[in-house]
């Protein structure tokens, strides 16, 4: 089962920026000694831009293919009306995650552009809501394309 791990902006600065919110590990750190190994079951591939287009067109390239994906759009969550028709286009599911509460920030960060197109959030946990999500795909029962609920 393929599954991506996409980041958006500033995400690769993890470790080093703003690290009572984020944490002080990088993210390519947890990835290849806690992800990788804990699923190994999956085949996981990571992507990390800072650029709305980029990602637009990762979604585009995998959204056919794979099995699920694992979204971190970081700020583009609260302003990409385009993330959001790039994830109502594809096939594949897509899980929405982000490190920090959301809920519990300034009131812009409250607003999800791309939440009602993905078939889940997880937010508040660290990196640890990769984990989360990356669990839930583990758990589904795989199909042609996605899994074996209907997409929002």
């Amino acid at each position: 089962m393929k599954i991506l791990i996409l980041n958006g902006p500033n995400l690769n600065l993890l470790g080093r920026r703003e690290k009572s919110i984020y944490g002080s590990r990088s993210f390519e750190d947890y990835y290849e000694k806690d992800l990788v190994p804990a699923f190994p079951d999956l085949e996981l591939a990571y992507f990390q831009s800072n650029v709305e287009g980029v990602l637009i067109d990762k979604l585009h390239e995998v959204g056919f293919h794979y099995q699920g994906i694992v979204f971190n759009a970081g700020a583009y969550t609260h302003s990409s009306l385009a993330l959001a028709d790039a994830i109502a286009a594809i096939e594949t599911p897509v899980i929405e995650v982000h490190i920090s509460n959301v809920f519990a920030r300034e009131a812009t960060r409250h607003v999800t552009y791309i939440g009602g197109r993905c078939v889940g959030s997880i937010s508040g946990f660290g990196l640890e809501s990769y984990r989360l999500a990356l669990q839930y795909f583990e758990r589904q029962k795989p199909n042609k394309v996605g899994f074996t609920y209907t997409k929002a």
